[in-house]
């Protein structure tokens, strides 16, 4: 089973990239987020691989960090979800995005993907929603605040705030976080007016 690849970018295709290694070509299939990032043709570059076995194929699929390649495979245990619909989720959202729209239960970005709609959304937020966390990456220091949120466990105050502040056309992530930072800064205790003051202070910074 190949793990890893470590060569010269051969050939980019819409969906591919062809990995030079000593004179072998590789095919990895990435998301585009993982394709935009790679670099052009003749330069270096390391990809960490999942290796598919069928009877009639074999296929690999590459990625920028062995983060975004366990989210691949996680995406995959969720009913309905196979490798094309977990690419094109990985093509719109990082991996820590991703942590933070399933703990926020934010269906709305996750349906932003190709080929998935509402009730696959759905499946992903509500099969994903206890394993998110250990898989959050750089975004898991607030993951457990958006969970609470998400789940409807924070004080009528924080919810009214957030909620305010994606009406004025703020992410649900963007939202969270300035809250969470408003909580932080002395906005504990405080009605959801004062929360939304501190709120927009965090964002314009």
């Amino acid at each position: 089973m190949i793990g890893k690849l470590k060569g010269t970018i051969d050939e980019i295709g819409d969906d591919h990239v062809v990995i030079d290694v000593h004179g072998v070509g590789y095919v990895a299939y990435c998301s585009a987020r993982t394709l935009g990032k790679l670099g052009s043709t003749g330069e270096a570059a390391v990809l960490f691989i999942e290796t598919y076995v069928r009877e009639d194929q074999l296929r690999l699929f590459g990625f920028l960090s062995a983060l975004e390649r366990e989210w691949f495979r996680l995406l995959q245990s969720v009913q309905g979800v196979g490798a094309k619909v977990a690419l094109a989720v990985l093509s719109v959202l990082t991996p820590g995005e991703l942590a933070n729209a399933i703990a926020l239960q934010d269906k709305t970005s996750i349906s932003r993907a190709p080929g998935v709609g509402p009730k696959v959304a759905v499946r992903i937020v509500t099969e994903l929603k206890n394993k998110a966390p250990a898989f959050a990456g750089e975004a898991s220091a607030g993951i457990g605040f958006k969970q609470e949120l998400g789940e409807g466990a924070v004080p009528a105050p924080v919810a009214d705030a957030v909620s305010a502040l994606t009406n004025l056309g703020y992410s649900r992530d963007q939202a969270a976080n300035a809250i969470a930072a408003a909580l932080r800064n002395g906005g504990e205790g405080a009605d959801s007016a004062k929360l939304i003051r501190l709120g927009l202070r965090e964002l314009s910074q």
